[in-house]
């Protein structure tokens, strides 16, 4: 009972992250300039709504059932020359990363304030909180597609963004077999998530409780 009831917390907070996560980037784009988000139905938190729903909530959710990595989903289409500047292209792509700081931070007050338990829903909210700071620095990795990319490239030679945006899917792969398969970037890349953690007191052997719970095919 306990690991059913970890896993659908995790799964219907994962999935509403990854809502939150794009609402985040459309309304932003919205205020900056670009209101067709509007028209497209981005302002909403119907996943059906969104760019693709296979790579926006179906593939970030297998890959948390695979690896517990906080996989972003497909971003929504701005059109960018709509915006009014540079700088609201790149507060754009950051407003995703910052949705999932927001919800890790609101989590773990939630998890720091409340008489909480190693049962119940708890461990799958402390795993949640984690996924969200998995997902912040997943996302700010400054190469294509990720949000951090997508924030400096505005100031980038247009030629240059060019050629870098051609491989963007391929760098996307290399990037995910260099984190499952290269120990020491694996190490390094949840070292940053765990001193986020600890700055942030999410309790990370709760977390770990959680992920354990969560796979419970494992």
């Amino acid at each position: 009972m306990e690991k059913a009831t970890t896993f659908i917390v995790v799964i219907v907070g994962w999935i509403f992250s990854l809502c939150l996560h794009e609402f985040s980037h459309a309304v932003v784009a919205y205020y900056g300039g670009d209101t067709s988000v509007k028209d497209k139905g981005y302002l909403t938190f119907n996943p059906l709504k969104y760019t693709h729903p296979v790579y926006s909530i179906v593939l970030p959710v297998v890959f948390l059932l695979l690896g517990g990595i906080g996989l972003p989903g497909g971003a929504v289409y701005i059109e960018t020359w709509r915006l009014r500047s540079k700088r609201w292209e790149s507060a754009v792509s950051l407003a995703g990363p910052a949705s999932n700081l927001v919800l890790a931070i609101l989590l773990t007050t939630i998890l720091n304030f409340l008489p909480i338990s190693s049962s119940g829903i708890w461990p799958g909210v402390a795993f949640l909180a984690l996924m969200q700071l998995s997902a912040l620095v997943l996302n700010l990795i400054p190469v294509p597609p990720f949000d951090g990319y997508r924030a400096l490239a505005p100031y980038l030679n247009r030629q240059l963004r060019f050629n870098i945006d051609q491989y963007s899917n391929i760098i996307m792969m290399v990037v995910f077999v260099v984190l499952w398969y290269v120990p020491f970037v694996n190490d390094f890349f949840w070292l940053v998530i765990f001193q986020i953690s600890n700055w942030l007191h999410i309790p990370v052997l709760l977390a770990i409780q959680g992920l354990n719970l969560f796979q419970f095919w494992r």
